[in-house]
Parts: structure tokens; C-alpha cells; sequence
């Protein structure tokens, strides 16, 4: 069976990063598309494994050549984008590759794909609930927060051209229903096991 591409796009804040993590572990098959970024390391992070590394120079010559499924600049002036050779070599060695990405980025990749990518956009209850969220991480300014916001309303009305529409009230509710989406699309028998807490960040 020919591989496929599953796509998660959301805000900032309604939880996409916890399903795909929680997809990875879930399905044997499936492989994480690793971004390319012109930000600096951070912490343990490693080359290839977390996220390629390159200068603003070289991802820029990179765009200009077309080597990017989609790309954007980001707040901090750093750009983030998907390779299309990381993608490319996953699918030819026959694994089913899962994208966290940016609402327009899932869009694009959808487009280049087509029926053999799935778009799932995950959906907070409320933009009160998602800056809720954003301020229990304790990791945004009030600017960095205002511009999260004003972003995420305008990636909201992006919604109906997505596949699938999660909505994303119940962490554990959402998981379920992420695994059924995408064990239908690929086709596959969902396995019979109770879903497990993990501990990870819900959003």
C-alpha cells in the first residue's frame, strides 16, 4: 500500500504537538517529518533529529531552489519550513509521515499531496480557552501573547478547508478521536488497548 501523509495544523496553543505525540506512539509506521529552522539549538537538541539546523543563508538558498514543501518566517525573525527531501525519503522507504505544522504550511502540503494526505485541523472550544492555555504555559510575554492571539483568529477562519476539523475540549476525548481518523485513513485495524495518561503537556 502506497504511503500516506497525515497533516495537523492548529493555533498555537490547541494542542496538535500532544496529538501527534501521542499518534507516534501509537502507531508503528508512522514517522515524524523533522523541520528545517534558522533559529539556534535549544538545550539537547540535536541535528536531523529534533529539527536541521541551517543559517539563514544557506534556508534561504534552499527557497530560492525549491527544496521547501512550504516555509515561513516566524515571530522571532527565524524561519521554519519542510524539507522536501525529508519528506520524499520517508515515503519511498514506505512510512506513513505525520506533519505538525502551521495552518497555511498544512495547506500547502495538502495541495502538493492531494487525496493522499490527510488535513486535520485541531479546533480549541473557544479563543478564551486558547489563551488560557497559552498563559499556563508561563512562557509568553503580554506581547508574544497578543500577537499568538491575533494569529490564531486569523488561522481560525482557515478551518473549513481543512479535511477534518478536531475539536479539541477534552485532551483524552480528542486522542480517541484522533487515532480513529487516522487509523481510517491508513486504512489499518485501530489496536485494542485503554488508553494510557501519558505524561506530557496537554496543550
Amino acid at each position: 500500500m502506497e504511503a500516506k501523509l497525515i497533516i495537523f495544523a492548529a493555533p498555537s496553543g490547541a494542542g496538535k504537538t500532544t496529538l501527534v505525540r501521542h499518534l507516534l506512539k501509537r502507531l508503528d509506521n508512522l514517522c515524524f517529518s523533522v523541520s528545517a529552522t534558522t533559529r539556534n539549538k535549544r538545550g539537547a537538541e540535536v541535528h536531523a533529529k529534533d529539527y536541521y539546523f541551517l543559517s539563514k543563508e544557506e534556508f534561504v538558498k534552499r527557497t530560492k531552489e525549491d527544496k521547501f514543501l512550504e516555509w515561513q518566517e516566524v515571530y522571532d525573525g527565524n524561519f521554519y519550513g519542510t524539507l522536501k527531501s525529508e519528506v520524499e525519503s520517508l515515503l519511498k522507504q514506505g512510512k506513513n509521515v505525520i506533519f505538525d505544522v502551521d495552518v497555511e504550511g498544512a495547506l500547502n502540503i495538502k495541495k502538493e499531496y492531494g487525496t493522499r494526505a490527510l488535513a486535520i485541523f485541531v479546533q480549541p472550544p473557544s479563543i478564551n480557552a486558547l489563551e488560557e492555555r497559552l498563559k499556563s504555559r508561563n512562557t509568553e510575554t503580554p506581547e508574544s501573547l497578543k500577537k499568538r492571539l491575533s494569529k490564531a483568529a486569523i488561522e481560525l477562519g482557515f478551518a473549513p478547508f481543512f479535511d477534518m476539523i478536531l475539536l479539541n475540549d477534552d485532551i483524552d476525548k480528542a486522542k480517541k478521536e484522533a487515532e480513529t481518523l487516522v487509523y481510517d485513513f491508513l486504512e489499518i485495524k485501530k489496536k485494542k488497548v485503554n488508553l494510557i495518561s501519558e505524561e506530557e503537556d496537554q496543550y
